[in-house]
């Protein structure tokens, strides 16, 4: 049925069955098969306005979501399982890409992930669609800062995406490059260990040099 709402054809069964199953999974309360049709009018509309392919963004849209039909038994995380499993059923390039790398930096020059990562924020973000509390959303923000905060070399940090990243800023004399990368995988295991959260949290930590100088 999601397929023909959006009007897309010739997805493989075995897909459009775990997109059935998205149908009894939820984030932060909003049901994720809903979600996927919801990005994929999104997308497709988005596409329309800057030239690119309508069907395929709708496409890749209404499949960014699909490995979490299996991320609950099987280990990878839900972009890595939905492009194994989206490849295995012959799925074009521009879905797998927007499948596959909607959640992170994608150096490849693509613009389907970064077309399905906007309509996905919007999805989210859009008052109503999530039912989690005030209070319950703020308290994890701050816990993420918090749990930043206590590394040393730590200047900033900041929680956001509602609270699925949390940016660290660090001082630039006291943590260099090699530091920088064993202190994002620190601070994701803190995360791991004392937080309870639904999905993922990206930790991204930012180190950089500025030369000041004035012209009088």
């Amino acid at each position: 049925m999601a397929c023909l709402e959006i009007g897309i054809h010739g997805i493989h069964p075995e897909l459009q069955q775990l997109l059935g199953r998205l149908h009894y999974r939820t984030s932060y309360g909003q049901n994720i098969l809903r979600h996927s049709v919801e990005v994929a009018h999104l997308a497709g509309m988005m596409a329309a306005e800057i030239g690119m392919d309508q069907k395929m963004a709708k496409r890749g849209g209404l499949l960014h979501d699909i490995g979490k039909a299996i991320d609950h038994d099987q280990e990878g995380t839900h972009p890595a399982l939905g492009m194994e499993v989206a490849t295995r059923y012959g799925e074009p390039q521009p879905v797998l890409e927007c499948i596959g790398y909607h959640h992170d930096d994608y150096a490849g020059g693509s613009l389907w992930p970064v077309l399905i990562s906007a309509a996905d924020a919007i999805s989210g973000a859009r008052p109503g669609a999530r039912r989690e509390s005030l209070e319950i959303y703020i308290k994890r923000l701050e816990a993420l800062e918090r749990i930043a905060s206590t590394f040393p070399g730590v200047e900033k940090s900041y929680a956001i995406q509602a609270g699925r990243e949390i940016r660290i800023m660090v001082e630039h004399s006291r943590v260099d490059d090699a530091r920088a990368h064993d202190l994002a995988g620190e601070i994701a295991r803190r995360i791991e260990k004392e937080l309870q959260y639904p999905g993922q949290i990206r930790v991204t930590v930012i180190r950089e040099t500025r030369a000041v100088d004035y012209a009088k």
